[in-house]
């Protein structure tokens, strides 16, 4: 089960006596285990009726034999289980010796008036054990891996919706663009323009730009567009806003000659016939990276991204030969970039 399917379970109340969450998205992870507590328990039975095992230190069977054990207060209790290594193809040595054999009875017929739930951060758990079938069979097995480019507009839209607050798709683009694939930070942001724009309120794209913190890599995208629209007098405002952050010229041409060589090798690729998926497979690229750089390839011919290419290289090569003040060389780079296109 992928985690929107689970998430959407739980919050309905539909809750399973033993659930399996896997993945590397830790923000994913904490997210359904954070729901599967306040839908499973109530602030006063969470003080009581919540146990945390590492099972680093504590074996299976004494995890089986605690939920066996009756809600000291109320009708249901949770367990925690982190660092459930015994899913895995090969479980990580340790100390504690764990008897699956006691989990898999107990899954065989598990009590109701207990939720356990195993945390398991990793890639992959082996679906070919027994344990793993058992659990499949007797509760919720949820992958929580890293977004695909449409589910990460519909978990930002999803977080709107928790938030009571609406977004607007380029909006979406903007927080992407400038926070990538990171969930926590998406998650900052958008508690942050929930803030301002009120309850029921709508974040625009003009609050995402006012507010979304910037970073280095977002503000060279935001560079190739002003090269695209040939607009100095924001290449010049964007780069004096990196230099107030104490970016250096070098670090930034390098950001920059990344992404004319993403949006060049994505359109060389795009006239091949290659889909953005594939581009995004052969690339080792990030979809919607893909997908901005397919974008912006629209703005350039072939030769316009050559002759920018080799701009670059000469201002590279400028810089750390001392030839000119790297600031002064920044700035020449991009009036002479702005002007391959006139």
């Amino acid at each position: 089960m992928v985690y929107f399917d689970a998430l959407k379970d739980i919050k309905r109340k539909r809750l399973d006596t033993a659930y399996l969450i896997y993945g590397t998205e830790s923000y994913l992870i904490q997210d359904i285990q954070q729901a599967i507590i306040e839908n499973g328990l109530t602030e006063e039975e969470q003080e009581v009726n919540l146990s945390v095992y590492d099972l680093e230190e504590f074996p299976i069977q004494e995890v089986v034999m605690d939920a066996e054990t009756f809600p000291f207060f109320g009708d249901k209790k949770i367990l925690l289980c982190k660092n459930a290594s015994i899913f895995k193809a090969k479980p990580d040595k340790g100390q504690v010796e764990h008897d699956v054999n006691v989990l898999q009875a107990y899954l065989d017929n598990p009590v109701d008036h207990s939720i356990m739930v195993f945390i398991a951060p990793y890639e992959k758990v082996d679906e070919r054990k027994k344990i793993v079938k058992q659990l499949k069979k007797s509760g919720k097995v949820v992958s929580c891996q890293a977004l695909k480019e449409y589910e990460m507009t519909n978990w930002i839209q999803s977080l709107a919706s928790d938030l009571h607050i609406r977004i607007d798709s380029p909006a979406i683009d903007i927080l992407i663009q400038e926070n990538g694939t990171n969930l926590m930070a998406l998650g900052n942001e958008m508690e942050k323009m929930a803030l301002f724009v009120g309850e029921s309120g709508t974040i625009t794209i003009e609050v995402a730009e006012m507010l979304a913190a910037h970073n280095a890599q977002a503000s060279a995208l935001k560079l190739v567009d002003a090269v695209i629209t040939q607009n100095i007098g924001r290449a010049m405002m964007i780069y004096k806003d990196l230099e107030k952050q104490n970016e250096e010229p070098i670090a930034l041409l390098a950001l920059l000659a990344s992404q004319f060589r993403m949006i060049q090798q994505s359109k060389l690729l795009s006239q091949k016939g290659y889909t953005q998926q594939r581009i995004a497979q052969q690339l080792k690229a990030h979809p919607f990276a893909i997908k901005m750089a397919l974008k912006r390839e629209k703005g350039f011919t072939n030769a316009q991204l050559n002759a920018i290419t080799q701009l670059l290289a000469e201002g590279d090569a400028a810089m750390k030969q001392g030839k000119m003040d790297k600031k002064l060389s920044f700035e020449l780079l991009l009036y002479n970039l702005i002007h391959v296109k006139k």
